[in-house]
């Protein structure tokens, strides 16, 4: 809800208007309508690309932050497993 709070304002500040940002994201002006309140159902490459155009960052822009959060998730994401099996054991949780 909150980045299409900021996407719904970015646009307004441009003085863009809805179908104006519709048709340079390729996306229709419900579709539009649906990402600037908020719809959890939106894809996040539509939800993306509004932002992008609208102008919001989506991302901290200091280079040197991103730089050591990406090298840090690498560091974690080196220490998770290539995959995950479901368990075919059978759990009795009542208690």
């Amino acid at each position: 809800m909150l980045l299409g709070q900021l996407i719904r304002m970015a646009r307004i500040d441009r003085k863009m208007t809805a179908e104006e940002l519709a048709n340079r994201a390729g996306l229709s002006r419900g579709l539009l309508r649906r990402i600037e309140n908020g719809d959890p159902g939106c894809t996040l490459g539509a939800v993306f690309e509004a932002a992008v155009i609208a102008g919001v960052p989506l991302f901290n822009a200091d280079e040197r932050a991103l730089a050591s959060t990406l090298a840090a998730n690498s560091a974690v994401m080196a220490l998770l497993p290539k995959s995950v099996r479901t368990s075919h054991e059978t759990l009795h949780d009542d208690f």
